[in-house]
């Protein structure tokens, strides 16, 4: 199937809410890590999102051309290609983009594919995050809507939050001191976010609320998980708006996090979940592996020629897609979304 249109990407979102369950949304960084994704969706039969950050952009277009936008386009590009591929819907997001990157990286984009939709295709993202929520949340606010009523007009959905994630996740998002209480988004907050958001005509957005998340790896017990704030905000909207309102909501920082946290969040309204850091490791871990155990075949030791075999990137590039489609399959199986494709 190719990668998802609107109508499809918004039939996902309603059957994830609708079902209590969310879809892994998986950052990459290259060709190779994008296959990785679409091989766990498939395989599990999972409907999936694959997201590129500026620091994931400028890595992929290379080290001489360094460029956030022309990365982010390649990978999109290729997935476009390859999901053709495979029987499940795939969707292209962007992540974490800050105020200062907007007109570097978010509106470049929507430009490319404003550009597409003109000439009858898809756009080339499905849905981009705008991260401002350093900023006060009307400032955040006021900066967020011009740019959803331009995505609502083409077809891509937005991605907002209100809160700070903890940690440090390419150099966006917060902090590691960022102080506690911003890191638990009010009620207020997101009545306020569903009242500016709701009013774009034609839009839907997806928001990350913040209950505690910290980008990153840590240790059991360091990160502070309090799901109930989701509860707590989609309470209040739909007593302020009615019982048809709710939130599709984001589960930031899902790397490392306890699995009934997890569950939890998928009862209010966590409709996609991003994992990063624990298949960057499974990547790693599996080239370190390989390295290691084939030291004399990949090293020109002592004048000898080493082992093609060995040291042919192909081959332990290949182990680390492998590696990290499996850790993949884990956060599939966590969210529930396994063989709930549209097309299973």
């Amino acid at each position: 199937m190719p990668v998802a249109d609107y109508k499809t990407y918004c039939k996902m979102l309603d059957n994830a809410y609708e079902n209590k369950f969310a879809y892994p949304a998986i950052n990459v960084t290259s060709e190779i890590t994008a296959n990785a994704a679409l091989k766990a969706f498939a395989d599990l039969k999972s409907d999936g999102m694959i997201q590129v950050s500026t620091g994931g952009g400028k890595f992929a277009s290379g080290i001489n051309v360094g460029s956030m936008v022309e990365g982010a386009i390649s990978i999109a590009e290729h997935v476009h290609r390859i999901a053709e591929k495979y029987d499940i819907n795939v969707i292209l997001h962007t992540d974490h983009c800050p105020p200062n990157a907007v007109d570097t990286f978010l509106i470049p984009l929507i430009e490319e594919s404003e550009k597409r939709v003109a000439e009858g295709k898809l756009p080339l993202f499905s849905s981009h995050m705008l991260d401002a929520s350093g900023l006060p949340l009307k400032e955040n606010m006021d900066l967020s809507v011009p740019i959803f009523e331009r995505m609502a007009k083409i077809g891509q959905i937005l991605e907002v939050e209100a809160g700070v994630v903890g940690g440090e996740e390419d150099g966006a998002a917060g902090s590691e001191d960022t102080p506690d209480e911003k890191m638990y988004t009010t009620p207020e907050d997101m009545v306020y976010v569903y009242e500016r958001l709701s009013a774009v005509k034609d839009g839907r957005y997806m928001f990350a609320a913040t209950f505690g998340n910290v980008h990153g790896a840590y240790k059991p017990g360091v990160v502070k998980l309090d799901p109930s704030i989701l509860k707590k905000g989609q309470d209040a909207i739909k007593a302020k708006f009615g019982e048809d309102a709710y939130f599709w909501l984001v589960f930031h920082g899902g790397s490392g996090s306890e699995k009934a946290k997890i569950e939890e969040t998928l009862d209010y309204g966590v409709i996609k979940m991003n994992v990063d850091t624990d298949t960057q490791y499974a990547f790693t871990r599996a080239i370190a592996d390989h390295m290691f155990k084939n030291y004399d075949g990949i090293l020109k030791v002592d004048g000898e020629v080493g082992n093609k075999k060995f040291y042919d990137p192909r081959v332990y590039l290949k182990a680390a897609e492998e590696a990290m489609a499996d850790r993949i399959k884990e956060a599939i199986v966590d969210l529930h979304a396994e063989g709930k494709s549209l097309n299973a």
